[in-house]
């Protein structure tokens, strides 16, 4: 990191874990500020014109990705990583297109947070998995795909999974599995 003021903007629901990444990005040199959802971090980004924005994905009243454009306009310089907990590869695509710095899934340490706010990340050897992913991971990656189709729409999505909504709703609320 060469600027010579660092100010963050951490936008995550997750109170107890924004004060943890708050505390150990101080120590680190940066200026951070914590909101809890997108109103609040598009207002705070406009005012304190951050060089850095950690959003988290899954909010209560608004996706991180419909916060994403808006929060790089008013915010233009500013690198912006996503950290989800929700993580998928159609999310992540969405994300990168919609001018996302990187893509990050929870847990996080600080160390690998301020790696993917760096210049160059492609500098990093990649590890490719020994296992094949598994059929909850497929299925988990295949409805994040159908629900970003229909524009977060859990009827329609539903429907063209030929499924009842509220089973839908239940995965939804589920942690995806790692592999």
């Amino acid at each position: 990191m060469n600027s010579p003021h660092l100010t963050i903007v951490l936008v995550d629901d997750d109170r107890t874990f924004t004060a943890v990444m708050q505390r150990g990005l101080e120590r680190r040199g940066f200026e951070a500020h914590c909101c809890d959802n997108g109103a609040d971090a598009i207002e705070l980004c406009a005012r304190l014109q951050p060089s850095h924005i950690l959003l988290d994905l899954n909010m209560p009243e608004v996706s991180g990705l419909v916060v994403l454009p808006e929060l790089l306009r008013v915010a233009p310089t500013a690198r912006l990583v996503i950290l989800t907990g929700y993580s998928s590869i159609a999310t992540a695509v969405e994300a990168t297109k919609a001018g996302a710095t990187n893509y990050l899934c929870k847990p996080a340490t600080i160390d690998e947070v301020l790696a993917a706010f760096g210049d160059d990340p492609g500098t990093e050897e990649v590890e490719i998995p020994a296992e094949p992913i598994s059929v909850e991971r497929l299925e988990w990656e295949y409805i994040q795909r159908v629900l970003n189709d229909n524009e977060g729409n859990i009827s329609a999505t539903a429907r063209a999974l030929g499924m009842h909504r509220r089973t839908l709703q239940r995965k939804l609320q589920k942690r995806p599995v790692r592999r």
